[in-house]
């Protein structure tokens, strides 16, 4: 919501006025000058939007702000143009009114579009968070990184790199939208306060690394050749493709890290499959080498990986983690109940390199039991499971 600024108006007066953290204020509007905030200017309100309503016979702004419990001043900052001294019946008069619920799509079948609409209401909404495109996906599907927070320590969490387990990003944006919420409404989660896991910790999220192959899952073959074609014959020109976890091109991406991947090609599909091919070599796919350069970029002190399922996660690589990824795996196991194990026969995952190049700790979350894709009705089980691993993730 945009407000527009008065002489004398400060950023300070805003945060009071409308209840909100003074530095998330500073924070979605950094090209405003704080200490010299120019009348006519634009700021933007996190967490915010603007409701119209008619102006009935006899209402005034402070009969209409009783009513909406708003602020009067609130009301006639975003109503600029409007004479508050002598309001029009028939008139339409905006009302700021605080995001109180959460605006993604919790608990549905979560694909591209689906991933695109809720990150542009997300963002819209709070827009002190920074979202930047960090590569394509093979059918030039933006690959999209979510950042917020103000804190020396960053923490990365993605999801959907494998294609039939989609489910992890609705699991994901579920948490991003609560943790925003609780934020601008100054509310704890578990006893966590938000705005000091703002302050020490800055959030990276890629909520989606394989769009192709989880349109694919939910929807069929693109329209576009070869994919079209090459799809259904490595799935035997069968039309259900529930079981895909590769990209479109049929490479496994949590297969493509060059963490040991020599030992993935010799005893994996020789060629490309719906599941379990880690490629001719290295991070030959688009969205590989994006993750592997993201990292690279941000320089993470930790990432989480979240895949299905088993309700357990691995958090060790060759005996290459750092000590003190056991104290956070006897963390997440605590507050979520699932098994922490240490090592798998398993190489050339994000985790696996991530622990390998940055000796930093690396976690492998798998969301829930069953068989892949996971039925929604899990979700909410989920969901309240690994809410304490998001948490515990960004604080320790």
């Amino acid at each position: 919501m945009k407000i527009t600024v008065r002489k004398g108006d400060t950023f300070s007066y805003y945060s009071q006025l409308f209840d909100l953290p003074l530095q998330l204020l500073l924070d979605s509007n950094p090209n405003l000058n704080p200490d010299a905030l120019q009348p006519g200017s634009f700021v933007r309100l996190p967490g915010y939007f603007a409701e119209g309503i008619p102006i009935n016979h006899g209402d005034t702004v402070h009969s209409i702000s009783q009513t909406c419990r708003v602020h009067p001043d609130a009301i006639c900052l975003l109503n600029p143009l409007v004479n508050i001294q002598s309001l029009q019946i028939g008139e339409r008069l905006f009302v700021p009114k605080r995001a109180s619920g959460r605006v993604v799509s919790s608990g549905v079948p979560y694909d591209y579009p689906t991933l695109q609409k809720d990150l542009r209401k997300v963002c819209e909404l709070y827009p002190f968070i920074q979202s930047d495109i960090i590569g394509h996906s093979v059918l030039k599907k933006e690959l999209v990184q979510l950042k917020w927070g103000r804190g020396t320590k960053k923490v990365h969490v993605n999801a959907s790199f494998h294609a039939n387990e989609w489910i992890t990003t609705g699991i994901l944006m579920t948490f991003l939208n609560d943790y925003l919420l609780a934020l601008t409404n100054n509310i704890p989660i578990r006893g966590v306060n938000m705005l000091t896991l703002y302050e020490q910790t800055t959030l990276s999220a890629v909520p989606m690394v394989d769009p192709d192959g989880v349109d694919l899952v939910l929807h069929g073959p693109p329209v576009q050749e070869p994919f079209h074609s090459l799809v259904k014959s490595l799935n035997k020109e069968s039309i259900d493709f529930k079981d895909w976890k590769a990209n479109i091109r049929g490479v496994d991406l949590n297969n493509q890290l060059p963490a040991r991947w020599e030992k993935e090609k010799v005893r994996k599909p020789q060629e490309a499959a719906p599941r379990d091919y880690p490629g001719d070599y290295p991070l030959s796919e688009p969205e590989a080498r994006a993750m592997a350069d993201l990292a690279f970029e941000e320089d993470f002190d930790r990432v989480i990986a979240l895949h299905t399922q088993g309700k357990e996660f691995y958090w060790g690589f060759e005996k290459e983690e750092p000590p003190e990824a056991e104290d956070i795996a006897r963390e997440f196991e605590r507050v979520s109940g699932y098994k922490a194990v240490q090592y798998v026969d398993s190489y050339a995952g994000y985790k696996d390199w991530f622990i390998q190049e940055f000796r930093r700790p690396g976690f492998t979350i798998e969301l829930g039991y069953g068989v892949n894709p996971l039925p929604l009705s899990q979700f909410d089980e989920i969901y309240e499971d690994t809410l304490g691993i998001f948490l515990a993730g960004l604080y320790m």
